[in-house]
């Protein structure tokens, strides 16, 4: 009788919480990461996220939405069935085991494709504290369904780098791919460069220009990397800071007493970036190969950049989400905890960049936008409140860069839809040679997709946010147009505030060499030695 009356009382507090659950609002879902901070791993069954996508089906119709493309807009439906779009055209008829989506009045685009992540990474003495999954899943959540992640060597190894790389992938729950840093240069990493490319699917190649004494190299590796990489149909990519001014920088600072966040900002001002932007540019013309700047965060560098790419040189610019909305004034807040938060290199700059740099993305001058996603939690930023050269150096982005350009660029006005797709995803899959499996919504092409609500809002905070970090650069931040759905390899993964990432279930893209950017380079070389009526044949006095 008493166990009988125990059970009774054990399903009667079970149907009084299930009902108390299914009051709540489906944003609740959105603080699963407070479980987290207690100890339980992110992505296990204790922070809400299910284990297999078994129940998501295969078949799903998105009906009467604007369907958004680099090059054109439409009204059409979407039919998408094992991960790939089958159809796009008006009143598409389909069975009963379909999944319809009422898209009616909302934009219906490509997902986000992010070139600039550091998941999972060593840095500073400490690890990023967004791995592949929680990274990812964040970013699913704001409708990103791809990103391109970099690949550190392990003491210079491109091998060793790659393939614990691979091991961190392993819970990817969407689809990645790979650029590669080079950090020292003989010919092993020669070598090493040609296997990534023929064998690996990395069809890009990093060169940081800052951080003295770990990832910088001199000129003379830059120009080795940069004719390899032309030799492979291989892009490189510059992190561009002058590094020997930044280290004169930082002890100027230090002997001035100036041991806070705003000395990070003071001791690489923008006119270093801008100089290592065009030592850069001038050596990849030097060498005729085609360039991409990553993270351009001052007038400065961006100037630069539309000089060359106005001369007709093959220039790539990046802008990312920070650079385009923050200011440095947040560096000098009274409270280290705020202003370390913000610290990332680039440094963020004063007001007047920001717009600068929103005006050459809108022009065409910068092609596309990324966030250069690199989190540490407060703790880990502390290691610098005495030095902040000791700060690591990183901030977040994956979860918000869909909405916040969005708001920046297209509510403002300054940017058509077209081009909002063009900037976030399509431009991004043509320049790493994965247009149209990337980047479009074509019959054919991958099924990564989103719905994006013109006239809803969106609120920022770290209470909400997926990362496993406990701050956000954007916090407080609010805006309209907010992507109400996420379909990522053909399954529905964000809906009604409700995220379903799966680990294990994002798959590597190999991105091929030689992309729209190197066409016409070959002719180029043609052309410079034509131009050097070269060597003059001489003749010898017979005196």
């Amino acid at each position: 009788m008493i166990f009988s009356k125990m059970i009774t009382q054990l399903l009667l507090t079970l149907v009084i919480l299930f009902a108390a659950f299914s009051l709540l609002p489906a944003t609740t879902t959105i603080a699963t990461n407070l479980f987290c901070e207690a100890g339980i791993e992110y992505g296990e069954s204790g922070c809400g996220i299910p284990s297999s996508s078994s129940s998501s089906s295969s078949k799903i119709l998105i009906k009467g939405g604007t369907v958004v493309n680099a090059h054109h807009q439409e009204i059409a439906d979407v039919y998408v069935e094992d991960g790939i779009i089958v159809a796009v055209q008006s009143n598409l008829k389909v069975g009963d085991d379909v999944v319809v989506l009422d898209a009616t009045g909302k934009y219906v685009m490509p997902g986000g494709i992010d070139p600039h992540t550091h998941l999972d990474m060593e840095f500073m003495g400490t690890q990023t504290i967004d791995d592949f999954f929680s990274g990812q899943a964040a970013a699913l959540a704001g409708g990103t369904t791809m990103h391109i992640d970099f690949v550190i060597p392990v003491n210079g190894s491109l091998t060793a780098g790659l393939e614990l790389y691979k091991q961190k992938a392993q819970k990817s729950c969407m689809d990645y791919g790979f650029h590669m840093a080079v950090t020292k240069w003989d010919e092993v990493v020669s070598r090493e460069m040609d296997l990534m490319v023929k064998e690996e699917g990395i069809n890009s190649f990093k060169f940081f220009m800052a951080y003295k004494g770990s990832f910088m190299i001199n000129d003379e590796l830059l120009i080795e990397g940069f004719k390899k990489c032309k030799s492979l149909g291989a892009l490189p990519m510059v992190h561009a800071e002058n590094g020997d001014a930044v280290f004169e920088g930082q002890k100027r600072m230090i002997e001035l007493g100036i041991t806070g966040p705003e000395g990070h900002a003071l001791s690489r001002p923008p006119l270093l970036e801008g100089e290592a932007t065009s030592r850069a540019i001038r050596l990849a013309r030097f060498v005729n190969t085609p360039l991409y700047v990553v993270h351009v965060m001052s007038i400065d560098a961006m100037e630069e950049v539309a000089k060359a790419r106005k001369s007709g040189q093959r220039v790539i610019g990046e802008a990312v989400v920070s650079g385009l909305i923050l200011n440095d004034s947040v560096l000098w807040d009274p409270d280290f905890s705020i202003a370390a938060k913000y610290v990332m290199s680039p440094p963020i700059r004063e007001a007047g960049h920001g717009k600068a740099l929103q005006g050459a993305l809108s022009s065409g001058v910068l092609q596309l936008v990324g966030t250069d996603h690199c989190t540490f939690n407060s703790a880990q930023k502390a290691f610098g409140i005495d030095d902040f050269r000791k700060i690591p150096n990183g901030v977040n982005g994956l979860e918000e860069r869909m909405h916040l350009v969005w708001d920046t660029m297209v509510e403002s006005g300054q940017m058509s839809v077209s081009d909002y797709v063009r900037i976030t995803s399509t431009e991004c899959a043509k320049i790493f040679n994965i247009y149209p499996k990337k980047g479009a919504i074509l019959p054919g092409s991958d099924a990564d997709i989103i719905i994006l609500n013109p006239n809803a809002s969106f609120t920022i905070s770290a209470e909400l946010h997926h990362y496993r970090t406990d701050t956000n650069v954007y916090e407080g931040v609010t805006g309209k147009g907010k992507v109400e759905v996420t379909i990522a390899g053909g399954k529905i993964v964000w809906q009604n505030g409700e995220l379903k990432a799966f680990p294990g279930s994002g798959k590597y893209v190999e991105m091929p060499p030689f992309s729209y950017v190197f066409d016409g380079i070959e002719k180029a070389d043609s052309s410079y030695l034509s131009s050097l009526k070269a060597p003059v044949k001489r003749f010898r006095s017979s005196t």
